[in-house]
């Protein structure tokens, strides 16, 4: 193998020997002896040639990846990096936009129920209004009034017992879980918990963060919590992501039951719960984790969903104590919300206009659902009356990824489950469909009939 700077000597020194390893590889990867792209032995091989643990030799690689000097390639092995950091953020976007005629059922998107000229009429009357300056940056006096219109928004019981001081304002939902999980995350290998299926924002928010996302096994009513606890003793994990109400993409909703059993878990492990409910649209009928454990749960949400994307208001409840640590790492981000937008989404709220805003999409929501019901009912679905996706479990004969190329060629996009689940977990042979606000009744039929024929003919379609 190679000499002198590598491998290293471990005798009398008082650093681990980890540390010593990893030493031993930035002098020779600096000093060219280690060139780019040299193969180094696997963790075992190594670990016998220098008389030290496997760990020793993997805690040492995990780092190094870290630091980009060395890369892992599954099936490869481990390689000598050439100094560029891994890209944090992936190729593909959050957002889907619209781009061909085809339907697109991939993403959710708010139905025009009239909320553009409520939103503009709301804006000029507040602009009319003498209030806080627009000069300045807004601070704890100026963003109070739409923090008081989210604890009015939110309501009673569903989070727990809170005030306006328990609130701090983001950037819509995905912000507001960023800014909790930098509260939660500490440490140099910080690892976040989810579902095994779950949102890509949770991957993205990992990536980030350069935090571990670990999935957990789910049953029809959400995270198994044998497999919760497994996953805290073997990983450890200082936050849990999770949706709750009207999990995406499963349309799940976690009962009573299972709630208590996960909170209990965080209390015995000490692992805070971010739960984003940005789903919410109906009544809820079960409380938030904020409210069965409010020392530790974090509740998310926005009018993204509910009222408009184009407000990008979204807002953040945190455990008792933490919302001054929260308002800290949001203001660091982004200083605060402008303060046109305080007033706007404060007068929406507290007028009323933005609760009827959300009945009316709720209705056409439910009407959607229904629609989607009466067509593919016969088919194992999952649903809710106010959650605008359904959850399809393929019959025998389809894969997901055929599935999803089979309307493709109808002119009809959905998603498959490949889509939701971590870089090493394994996809259920599964689609989820998004209802398609923004096309005619008669479209969205025509679509969910055309894919129940699909489904019902699996053969004519299977690729080989």
């Amino acid at each position: 193998m190679i000499d002198t700077i590598w491998p290293p000597k471990f005798e009398g020194g008082p650093d681990p020997k980890y540390i010593v390893l990893i030493q031993s590889l930035r002098g020779a990867v600096r000093s060219g002896q280690l060139p780019v792209g040299e193969k180094l032995p696997p963790v075992r091989e190594l670990a016998w040639q220098l008389g030290i643990t496997p760990g020793t030799v993997a805690r040492a690689y995990k780092l190094a990846v870290e630091e980009g000097l060395l890369e892992t390639t599954v099936g490869r092995g481990t390689f000598v990096a050439d100094g560029r950091p891994e890209a944090v953020l992936p190729a593909e976007p959050l957002l889907s936009v619209i781009q061909s005629e085809d339907l697109d059922m991939r993403a959710v998107r708010v139905p025009d129920v009239g909320q553009d000229q409520v939103i503009r009429s709301v804006m000029a009357a507040v602009a009319a209004e003498s209030g806080p300056s627009y000069l300045s940056c807004p601070n704890s006096a100026t963003d109070l009034p739409a923090r008081q219109a989210v604890v009015n928004w939110i309501g009673d019981d569903l989070a727990g017992r809170f005030g306006a001081d328990d609130v701090v304002l983001t950037m819509g939902a995905q912000n507001a879980a960023v800014t909790a999980l930098q509260c939660c995350l500490h440490g140099a290998h910080p690892v976040i918990l989810t579902e095994a299926v779950t949102f890509p924002g949770v991957r993205h928010a990992g990536r980030l963060l350069r935090a571990e996302v670990v999935g957990v096994e789910m049953d029809a009513h959400g995270m198994k919590p044998e497999k919760l606890e497994e996953a805290l003793r073997r990983h450890g994990g200082q936050v849990l992501v999770t949706s709750a109400q009207a999990h995406s993409p499963t349309a799940i909703h976690v009962p009573l039951d299972r709630r208590q059993e996960i909170a209990s878990l965080a209390r015995r492990y000490n692992l805070q719960i971010i739960e984003d409910d940005c789903h919410a649209l109906g009544p809820a009928d079960t409380p938030s984790y904020r409210a069965l454990c409010p020392d530790r749960a974090w509740y998310v949400g926005s009018l993204t969903k509910s009222v408009s994307a184009a407000l990008r208001f979204g807002y953040l409840v945190a455990p008792d104590g933490s919302a001054q640590t929260a308002r800290h790492v949001a203001q660091s981000m982004f200083y605060g919300l402008p303060q046109p937008m305080l007033d706007l989404c404060a007068e929406l709220i507290q007028s009323g206009q933005a609760q009827q805003i959300r009945d009316r999409i709720a209705g056409f929501t439910q009407k959607r659902v229904q629609m989607a019901v009466n067509v593919l009912g016969s088919w194992d679905i999952r649903w809710r009356p106010h959650v605008p996706f359904i959850w399809l479990k393929l019959p025998q004969g389809w894969r997901g990824s055929t599935f999803v190329r089979a309307c493709d060629a109808e002119g009809i996009r959905i998603k498959s489950a490949d889509e939701y689940v971590l870089a090493d977990g394994q996809a259920p042979n599964a689609v989820r469909i998004a209802l398609a606000p923004e096309v005619s009744d008669a479209d969205l039929l025509g679509a969910l009939e055309t894919m129940s024929d699909l489904l019902a003919k699996p053969l004519q379609h299977s690729v080989v």
